[in-house]
């Protein structure tokens, strides 16, 4: 008999994707538009598997629920497992796997595309010129050849974006518990402290995961040790950056411009149509209107590759649970 998924917060391009590779795999899937959380926990009764993304409320109150119901495997279709009580789905004998993986080349090369973005403001430009005003005014940017840009974290996809830049001519500081010293001397790059990398940046690019240790590590005090006018890139995860303290560093001009594929509090509004509605959070609303600021719905991850290599490795872990065999993306 074939395994039962239940597949939460997806879109009609999830389902398309992930109908597509199941032909290969045969599992019973049930799409649902709603995220996991205890409103609609009840709908993983019956299932061998579930799997969530990036703004599920997967607690230990949740994971709980899911173990009497039957549930035995909880399958994330992304990288950060920030929002699973892992230690609860052990306690409950719930295994947890995830895509560490997907397409490191897409999130950096959009990194990169927030960073020119940003830097020759190509947005404002855009809007003027529809409008009839060729005007240069307020539009300078600065050369990224030899200019400094570091990087928190030096994962994979830190990696192929220093291969990027190192291509601009750029100076690459990096930061990173266990970094890659192998690495950093083929590319040149200058693995240093925390403090170092705020006081020698042009440009600061978020690349760690999200755990207790690194939330808001981006917060007034370290906004107070970086270069005046420092751009700022966060692809990783909105809770990496203290929303308040970035809002002050903007108005002081302390920070010079911030480019967000993630918001501190996005679950509410991100991968969602708001157009005809308020947005009734002040701050998001606040660096919306912000000619510095680019915020876009955690988009980066988004491109045909990468959503087809998070359909195979997503459905790919849940066969290796079925079947008794080790998972090598399992979260301990």
């Amino acid at each position: 008999m074939a395994a039962k998924i239940a597949f939460f917060d997806t879109k009609s391009y999830d389902r398309e994707t992930f109908n597509r590779v199941n032909q290969e795999f045969g599992f019973e899937v049930k799409y649902y538009k709603e995220r996991l959380s205890m409103n609609t926990v009840s709908l993983t009764q019956g299932m061998d598997a579930v799997c969530i993304f990036v703004n599920a409320e997967c607690d230990a109150r949740v994971i709980e629920r899911m173990a009497e119901y039957g549930v035995k495997l909880i399958a994330l279709r992304c990288a950060g497992f920030n929002n699973v009580d892992v230690r609860a789905a052990k306690e409950h004998g719930i295994r947890v796997v995830r895509v560490p993986a997907y397409s490191p080349h897409a999130v950096a090369e959009y990194a990169v595309t927030l960073m020119l973005t940003l830097n020759r403001k190509v947005y404002r430009s855009v809007y003027r010129t529809r409008e009839g005003n060729f005007k240069l005014n307020g539009l300078l940017g600065f050369d990224m050849h030899g200019k400094t840009v570091g990087l928190i974290g030096m994962g994979r996809i830190a990696k192929e974006l220093i291969k990027i830049l190192r291509g601009f001519g750029m100076n690459c500081l990096a930061y990173d518990l266990y970094p890659d010293k192998q690495f950093a001397e083929e590319y040149q790059v200058k693995i240093v402290t925390l403090d170092e990398l705020y006081e020698q940046s042009d440009i600061i690019s978020l690349h760690c995961p999200l755990t207790e240790d690194t939330k808001f590590i981006i917060n007034s005090d370290s906004i107070t040790k970086m270069k005046f006018g420092v751009m700022i890139i966060n692809t990783g995860r909105g809770k990496l950056i203290k929303t308040e303290d970035l809002i002050d560093g903007l108005r002081t001009h302390q920070v010079g411009s911030a480019g967000l594929d993630v918001y501190e509090e996005e679950a509410n509004y991100f991968y969602e149509d708001r157009s005809d509605k308020m947005i009734d959070d002040d701050k998001l609303a606040l660096l919306l209107m912000m000619p510095n600021v680019i915020i876009t719905s955690h988009q980066a991850f988004f491109t045909r590759e990468a959503t087809h290599n998070i359909a195979v490795t997503t459905l790919q872990n849940i066969l290796d649970f079925m079947e008794g065999k080790e998972l090598v993306n399992e979260v301990k």
